[in-house]
């Protein structure tokens, strides 16, 4: 098509406003189509197909103008419905619209079937997604409210795609408006609905609006009992699953559970995609606080990942002040990035590190020295306190007995003695080391075997040419966009 305008542009000069028009009928063209898939769907009871819909709805939203959501409301919705008369209110009108959505309509040969709840759950998704795109707040919340009351009255699988869609911009729509906390109520609401029609698609998604619900208000308890009592299976969203785990996360490191909070956050950090930059940053920006707080220090590849640099420098120099011991330069580097720390909420766990950066510093004096009065600790940590030598002896006498030096206290003298280190390899540390490992690779493993997809009954039926040629195509298809969702989603 863009070949033909070009020649027509160049032959005759009222191919100016064919050219203006060309964009609106493309995008309008291309939302009749989506529409097409999501009445196929619906008919042969196929939620792929509205999946498909959903993911062509994200190449399709970047160009969307209000002429192309009034027509195909217009197209998709019966003129007389109640929800043809609320959305073609809320989306605002523009001059001349009419006339280019006109000339555009005969261009485009698809019909669509009335009175699907699908197609009418999706108008409710597409003006939603304008009215946020287009910042208008207030609209989008109304529209948002009106979408949940029609979902409430539906049970159908086909349209549980769609709804997790509206439950997300439902919740975002109200977080933008930093009022989550008036729609707390609805969620727990949906939850329950969800999990008594059997929508794990739901249960998914408002699980983590709940989670993301309490943790923005820092209702750790409550989010734990509420994830601790919701029913368990299978992820059927990637994207879904990633949240959830870094929500799990949060909430263990709250709980001083750096362990498992350790492996939720990177594997959420892992399973997330390439183009989905700012939640990976967030998993890393924890993921780093709760390693220094299990008295790991990162790899310095981890702060060089591409396109997170600049966001992680702050957790870079934190890092290297835990790493080298000193109390001083921790103090300067909290200061100096305090807001940093403040805005992502980590820093209360920063101020947990302390214990650590003085630990670390402890360790490296118990191997540079034999023998060391408690003054000269006191002052190599820099312990400013009414009494800093009955300080240092107490921070010695509990690093003794959490193992994290291998010393002894002469109370007589006052110093630190510590002892000759002995060889790893003649401790059970590597071995330790080397069954995580494995242990890690095995889950990898036991993972990608599990996310192994086939075709349904492939058992029982060959594929023909003309069925196998469709599929390809959904497959490209499927590729174009994925990127795209990701981004979108995330």
């Amino acid at each position: 098509m863009p070949e033909d305008v070009e020649m027509n542009d160049s032959q005759a000069p009222p191919a100016a406003a064919a050219d203006a028009a060309a964009p609106a009928q493309s995008t309008l063209h291309h939302l009749k189509e989506i529409a097409s898939v999501i009445e196929a769907g619906s008919l042969s009871k196929e939620v792929r197909r509205i999946s498909r819909a959903v993911r062509l709805t994200v190449a399709v939203r970047r160009r969307l103008a209000a002429r192309d959501v009034a027509a195909f409301l217009a197209f998709a919705l019966p003129p007389s419905s109640e929800a043809f008369a609320r959305l073609s209110a809320l989306v605002p009108k523009e001059d001349g619209g009419e006339m280019d959505v006109d000339t555009a309509a005969p261009a485009a040969q698809v019909s669509i079937k009335h009175g699907l709840p699908e197609i009418e759950i999706y108008c409710y998704l597409l003006v939603l997604i304008f009215l946020i795109d287009n910042k208008k707040y207030d609209e989008a919340k109304e529209c948002a409210s009106a979408s949940i009351v029609r979902l409430k009255s539906l049970n159908r699988r086909t349209v549980d795609v769609l709804a997790s869609r509206l439950y997300s911009y439902y919740s975002y729509v109200h977080e933008l408006t930093n009022t989550l906390a008036e729609i707390r109520g609805t969620l727990l609401a949906l939850h329950r609905m969800a999990t008594l029609h059997r929508d794990e698609l739901g249960q998914e998604t408002l699980l983590n609006l709940l989670l993301r619900n309490y943790l923005h208000y820092n209702l750790y308890d409550q989010a734990e009992k509420l994830r601790s009592k919701a029913p368990r299976f299978e992820a059927h969203s990637n994207q879904q699953f990633c949240r959830y785990l870094f929500y799990l996360g949060k909430i263990r490191t709250i709980q001083l559970e750096y362990t498992d909070a350790k492996e939720s956050l990177l594997q959420a950090a892992r399973k997330a995609p390439t183009t989905a930059r700012g939640f990976r940053i967030q998993c890393n920006k924890w993921a780093i606080i709760v390693r220094l707080l299990l008295g790991e220090i990162p790899e310095r590849t981890v702060f060089m990942q591409k396109g997170m640099k600049a966001a992680l420098t702050p957790y870079f120099e934190l890092t290297n002040a835990v790493r080298v011991g000193d109390l001083e330069l921790f103090r300067s580097v909290a200061d100096k990035f305090s807001s940093t720390f403040s805005a992502d909420g980590t820093r209360n766990l920063i101020v947990r590190l302390r214990h650590n950066v003085i630990r670390t510093g402890l360790r490296n004096i118990s191997i540079s020295y034999s023998r060391i009065s408690f003054a000269d600790i006191a002052k190599k940590l820099r312990l400013n306190s009414e009494n800093p030598v009955a300080d240092a002896e107490s921070i010695v006498a509990k690093a003794i007995r959490d193992g994290a030096i291998d010393a002894t206290i002469d109370h007589a003298n006052g110093w630190m003695v510590s002892k000759e280190t002995g060889d790893v390899y003649s401790t059970n540390e590597p071995q330790i080391a080397f069954n995580s490992r494995i242990a890690f690779c095995l889950n990898m493993h036991n993972e990608a075997v599990k996310a192994l997809r086939f075709p349904p009954n492939s058992h029982k039926e060959k594929e023909s040419a003309e069925k196998r040629r469709e599929r390809l195509q959904q497959e490209e298809e499927l590729a174009k966009h994925m990127a795209e969702e990701d981004d979108d989603d995330f």
